[in-house]
């Protein structure tokens, strides 16, 4: 997606350790605008399924992914990263560890909100090594729901998730992929 690649030249900032800063648009401050494109481009790609809830993971991807399910006019729901005193009965669990934070999280879904009726695209902010995604994948399947496809806003083309989701057949749409990134020059490649 030429618009988000765009934002990503303009207002991105690559530092070390392979991380791209995207703060000032995507996972902190919120472009809304921006959010309706990205949404629309989903909508636009996953046209040919039937889509009945969005899934992703607390907290980057819930921005994303609530202006997204306005596109596709259904509900989203988020993998919680710890357990409160509001969710009540039984939940789907996974563990996923994040490239930011480095550390494992326990990520639960109240088992209420999916069900084996239900068509659910995955939606979140960036893909690297796939620990997230994954993490969601097996919730759906635990709980019986059918993955239509996965939709990512930044793909990290140079780190192994993307291409270990391909070969396990999962539809992944990613609307900007970055090949290369170089924190000495902020220089970024896009797959084309």
């Amino acid at each position: 997606m030429k618009l988000l690649e765009e934002y990503i030249r303009q207002k991105g900032v690559v530092k070390e350790g392979n991380v791209l800063k995207v703060d000032s648009f995507l996972n902190h401050q919120m472009d809304v605008q921006l959010f309706a494109e990205m949404g629309r481009e989903w909508k636009r790609l996953f046209a040919d399924v039937p889509i009945n809830k969005i899934l992703t993971i607390e907290a980057s991807g819930i921005g994303i992914a609530c202006v997204a399910a306005q596109a596709f006019q259904v509900p989203v729901v988020f993998a919680k990263k710890a357990q409160s005193i509001n969710i009540d009965g039984e939940v789907y669990a996974a563990k996923v560890q994040s490239f930011t934070h480095k550390r494992v999280y326990d990520v639960i879904v109240s088992r209420k909100f999916l069900s084996p009726e239900d068509h659910i695209l995955v939606i979140d902010d960036f893909l690297a090594n796939g620990c997230a995604v994954n993490g969601l994948l097996d919730i759906i399947e635990e709980s019986g729901a059918t993955l239509e496809g996965v939709g990512i806003a930044v793909e990290k083309g140079f780190q192994e998730g993307g291409k270990l989701l391909r070969e396990r057949g999962v539809r992944l749409e990613s609307l900007a992929i970055v090949d290369a990134m170089d924190a000495k020059t902020g220089a970024l490649t896009f797959r084309r």
